[in-house]
């Protein structure tokens, strides 16, 4: 057993080291306690489990316990790794030790045997240094596994043992054993840092700021980190509220959100809602695909207006009288009419659908008052002119007529976001119409030919911000909350009365093959009414499962990662989401790749928070060892002279490399560059046009026994690798207008190595490295 540290050894008579003994004690202690609060939490869900009741206020009892244990038990059992890692001796004499979780012991009352590190006195042990101590007199880190102390590390800050020596890495506290989890092989998912968080990270996840926080970072500066922990302590801090709205993480894909999936649930916290852009438009699956350009054009706010125009034109007028027949007299609906219609709906400010009501009645009110002169005219004694009373009856028997109102419909149609989308897609007239002023480049990238996809899959990510703006502008999902809960009791009620029918044998069979379970067995129900209440209790779901569903869900606190990839109309539907604009944003503008994405934070915040924000950079680099960064701060440079790149922690001798493809092709040259296999996870980063054939030459081939991945520099953001394979440099340079900011991603994705493959010279910035064709 290795035993770090940077005061005196102690030890025992048998000649190990005591602080390890002692440590094991109170570890054995706590993971006592842990043992016995599972086993009480699993007893307590069985018999909530067990527990059957009718009465609807024991039912949510019942459930809400369920959904605390279950919790509880998911908290319980992500805490089993490391649960213990630190400890302060302060200069009074108290001890406190900091874990994943706060565990209170159970047999002295008062007496806590671990501290959640979110808890505010465990905050010296991030913060304390020599220069500022806090009280502190000694940290120890304790590092431990399968339930067994394997180290131990002291700091001593004040007293004969302090170190004075801070030159190295300023603030950055126990380094060792911050390098030893820099250095291990990655696994493919993203590892907490709840061990190791540093002085300038603990500040940014502690922060009290209500307004929007950026966190402005390179890469390898633990920015995502950083933000997920922040999501755990103000969940901890703030759990009432938030539990309550939750918490929204958005991030740039799918293969990002698998990788920081583990974080929350190992701090203790579940529940949080994860998401990337494409995901944020209920029921619809943005898989499609757009062009670079085309993602730009459908980013850019003239979108907004581009949408108006296109929910405008449904709103139309007839280019010739429209006969209709009542009461067996003709009556024609005119373009005046319904320009006095769509007048009085426009003027109400009300979304599309919401103001459908008013257009219907509107244009019945005119055609009411058109047949009343129509039977006027008609009669040769005008005493008989009908009454204001006679004349809404009409209007009231109008209405009723499915012709009528079929026809007035026509000029104001009920919308869905999908098909106004659809439908300006497959129009090139419609969008010309919408979208004056345009060049034709920008309109043919809106144009597409339709293709057959499951509902709600032909839609690209870049599609789902303007299906949210047409959704707030036609009213979508929000007009007539109530009267819709009342259609959906009249069909509850409706399903329900079909039940008690079968269940006393009085309704075909074979509906009993089309509903619920749960009410087949309701024979103890006595009509549809209680029925129908029971199947309106469902089992409590999690804010982030109600949340999911429900676009006008307004969240408590807003995550963005990769934040400066956002187009200004991502932005939009984001702000909509947050009405309260407690926000924390990550990113590097140094990195922006998408040609819609931002360069600017002031530009994209001030518009929606005026000042309320503040910008916090991290400076230190943790991911990418110097030998990498030189050659990627270079590329910094080109892309802004003055951005300041952070500081690398480390340096592992292992120098960067490039492998030429001349004399084969390109995927070959790949196979030959990964050679014998490198421990850890690998990954191979193309120009977009490349990845394919590079994955088939591959054919499922492994490095160290892992898979090795083939992705493009957008499907690579937020991701690292121990080793990685940058292929076609200049390739990568030229297929963006921010090629710069793609290659310096792809240069910082590797823990260890760094190989470029290429068939074409090299950049400026990577002419140096050194070439080797073995």
């Amino acid at each position: 057993m290795t035993i770090e540290h940077t005061g005196p050894t102690r030890h025992n008579t048998t000649g190990s080291d005591i602080r390890v003994d002692e440590e094991q004690q109170h570890l054995d202690l706590t993971y006592a306690r842990l043992d016995r609060m599972r086993a009480n939490t699993n007893r307590r869900l069985s018999e909530a489990l067990r527990e059957t009741e009718d009465n609807p206020q024991a039912l949510s009892e019942r459930e809400s316990y369920e959904r605390l244990y279950t919790d509880d038990l998911t908290k319980f059992d992500a805490a089993e790794h490391n649960l213990y890692f630190g400890r302060l001796d302060l200069e009074d004499g108290e001890i406190r030790r900091i874990g994943r979780i706060g565990i209170l012991d159970d047999d002295e009352a008062d007496s806590t045997l671990l501290l959640d590190w979110r808890a505010p006195l465990s905050r010296p042990f991030y913060l304390a240094t020599p220069a500022a101590p806090e009280s502190v007199e000694m940290r120890r880190h304790i590092r431990t596994r399968n339930r067994m102390v394997r180290a131990v590390n002291d700091e001593y800050l004040t007293g004969e043992h302090a170190v004075t020596d801070m030159s190295a890495h300023g603030d950055v506290v126990n380094e060792s054993a911050l390098v030893s989890a820099l250095n291990a092989a990655r696994t493919g998912e993203m590892t907490d840092i709840v061990e190791t968080i540093q002085r300038e990270q603990d500040i940014i996840i502690r922060s009290t700021h209500r307004g929007v926080t950026v966190i402005q970072g390179g890469p390898g500066t633990g920015k995502t980190a950083v933000a997920l922990h922040r999501a755990a302590y103000l969940l901890y801090t703030h759990r009432d509220t938030l539990s309550r709205s939750g918490i929204l993480i958005v991030g740039p894909n799918d293969d990002f959100l698998d990788y920081i999936g583990q974080v929350l649930p190992s701090l203790g916290e579940s529940g949080v809602l994860l998401s990337t852009v494409g995901d944020l438009f209920p029921g619809v699956s943005a898989a499609a695909t757009d062009s670079r350009e085309t993602m730009a054009v459908k980013g850019d706010l003239r979108m907004v207006d581009v949408v108006k125009r296109t929910v405008r034109a449904y709103q139309s007028l007839p280019s010739m009288p429209v006969p209709v027949t009542f009461d067996t007299y003709e009556v024609q609906i005119t373009s005046q009419l319904i320009k006095d219609a769509r007048a009085k709906a426009r003027s109400s400010r009300k979304a599309h659908n919401q103001a459908q009501r008013i257009f219907v009645r509107a244009g019945l009110d005119g055609l009411a008052q058109a047949h009343a002169r129509t039977i006027g005219a008609s009669l040769l004694d005008g005493s008989q002119l009908l009454s204001a009373g006679d004349i809404a009856d009409i209007r009231e028997e109008m209405a009723q007529d499915p012709d009528i109102r079929r026809e007035l419909l026509r000029f104001w149609p009920t919308l869905t976001p999908l098909d106004v989308l659809r439908d300006l897609y497959a129009d090139p007239a419609a969008i010309r119409r919408a979208t004056p002023g345009w060049s034709d480049d920008d309109r043919a990238a809106l144009h597409r030919v339709a293709a057959p996809r499951p509902e709600g899959a032909d839609f690209s990510p870049a599609d789902v911000p303007l299906l949210d703006e047409i959704a707030e502008l036609i009213g979508f999902g929000t007009e007539d909350d109530e009267r819709e809960q009342r259609a959906q009791w009249r069909r509850q009620l409706a399903e329900a009365q079909e039940a008690l029918d079968i269940l006393t044998g009085s309704a075909p069979q074979d509906l009993e093959d089309d509903l619920d379970p749960e009410i087949l067995m309701a024979y103890d129900l006595i009509d549809a009414e209680q029925l129908a209440e029971r199947q309106t209790r469902r089992r409590n779901l999690t804010t982030a499962e109600r949340a999911v569903g429900d676009r006008q869900w307004a969240f408590g606190h807003v995550i963005v990662d990769e934040a400066q990839e956002l187009s200004a109309m991502a932005w939009r539907m984001l702000m909509r989401r947050i009405p309260n604009r407690w926000m924390t944003i990550i990113g590097d503008t140094a990195q922006t790749g998408d040609l819609a994405g931002t360069r600017s934070w002031q530009a994209v915040l001030e518009p929606y928070v005026a000042k309320r924000w503040q910008l916090r950079e991290l400076t230190v680099n943790y991911r990418t060892p110097s030998e990498i960064t030189r050659y990627a701060n270079r590329v910094l440079h080109q892309i802004n002279p003055e951005h300041s790149p952070p500081t690398s922690l480390r340096s592992n001798g292992i120098e960067p490399y490039a492998m030429t493809a001349a004399g084969s092709s390109v995927p070959s040259a790949v196979v030959t560059a990964l050679g014998g296999d490198w421990p850890g996870l690998t990954a191979i980063i193309a120009p977009d046009n490349q990845c394919a054939g590079i994955a088939a030459e591959l054919d499922g081939r492994t490095s160290g026994g892992d898979e090795i991945r083939v992705l493009t520099v957008s499907a690579c953001k937020g991701l690292e690798f121990d080793n990685v394979v940058v292929v076609g440099p200049a390739e990568i340079l030229r297929q963006s207008p921010r090629g710069h900011s793609d290659l310096y991603v792809a240069l910082t994705r590797a823990t260890q190595r760094l190989v470029v493959v290429y068939d074409e010279p090299l950049p400026d910035e990577l002419k140096d490295l050194p070439v080797r064709n073995d």
